[in-house]
């Protein structure tokens, strides 16, 4: 992975800025109604993902998508399932509207002002003290608290896998099985996969339709077509990152793949719906031996974990 972490030139990445933002990141207060952060759908400990095929949000309204990990995200053009953001500071200031994740039960609680979440942060001292830090020249508002949160997240970088160590030279940091693993995730003739899972990030960053049976169901989720109205785009959504994929089951946009396994077996049997299905998706001809390889691959890109520890929150 670049050493150099991408940053705009107005949210230069700072200390100050990422430990404030890592604090809205894991406040509650931020929400409108005080009731959620945006560490309850991206927990440090599963790759910054939640652990369950579709986020239950506040007062149990349920969300069509899978929660997707953090991991890497400072190297992505678009954000979202569907790109829809340009920007960290855009997404995180959208989830702030009232409409937005972070304030899921602001309707069902009659709540109308988007500013409730920033306006009790503004009565923290200690919140203050660290805005000006961060942005002295700066109002305490939500484009700045999304601001903040964009720098946290970009500083939430995954690049010192066993994968990372082999290529650096240390023959011994991936098993033979997992370098057999490379070798057909670099095949066009096997798994092919690094077509859409393009090293160091392993990602194109483009759309793809992967014939998810949910694609044809008849409430199917149209993916990035809803955002641009492109035929090949319906049911297209943004291939993700490998980077620390052994933290972040379940898989897929709709969290309908338990295990990676689940995830191979898929690609092997060339999706289920082939409706607008993407033309790089095709039937394998891999083994179980095979397929166990390319498993046992994917999880030498997670990089060693240590056990994360909550900032302390202003009172």
């Amino acid at each position: 992975m670049p050493r150099d972490i991408p940053a705009p030139a107005d949210n230069v990445m700072t200390v100050e800025r990422i430990k404030l933002g890592e604090m809205l990141f894991f406040d509650a207060r931020l929400s409108t109604h005080g009731y959620t952060s945006c560490a309850m759908c991206h927990l440090p400990e599963r790759g910054f993902a939640d652990g369950v095929p579709t986020s239950t949000r506040f007062l149990g309204e349920r969300m069509s998508r899978n929660s997707p990990g953090l991991v890497n995200v400072a190297f992505n053009p678009l954000h979202m399932w569907d790109g829809r953001n340009r920007t960290l500071e855009q997404q995180a200031l959208s989830s702030q509207g009232l409409t937005g994740s972070l304030n899921a039960g602001s309707a069902q609680m009659g709540i109308v002002d988007p500013n409730r979440g920033i306006e009790r942060i503004k009565r923290a001292p200690a919140y203050v003290q660290a805005f000006a830090k961060a942005y002295p020249n700066e109002a305490i508002s939500k484009e700045t608290a999304a601001k903040a949160i964009a720098a946290f997240e970009r500083s939430i970088v995954s690049r010192n896998s066993a994968f990372d160590r082999w290529i650096e030279g240390d023959a011994t940091a991936m098993t033979p099985r997992q370098v057999n693993g490379f070798r057909l995730f670099l095949d066009a003739s096997k798994g092919n996969c690094v077509a859409c899972h393009v090293p160091p990030n392993f990602t194109d960053n483009g759309f793809h339709n992967l014939g998810l049976k949910q694609f044809g169901e008849p409430d199917a989720d149209m993916g990035r077509y809803s955002e641009r109205a492109v035929p090949s785009l319906r049911g297209a959504f943004r291939t993700p990152t490998l980077r620390d994929v052994d933290l972040t089951a379940p898989y897929f946009h709709d969290g309908s793949a338990k295990t990676l396994r689940d995830v191979v077996d898929h690609y092997a049997r060339g999706g289920d719906v082939k409706t607008n299905l993407s033309p790089l998706i095709v039937p394998l001809p891999l083994t179980d031996a095979d397929k166990y390889d390319l498993v046992e691959f994917m999880k030498a890109l997670t990089s060693a974990q240590r056990t994360y520890e909550p900032p302390r929150l202003p009172r």
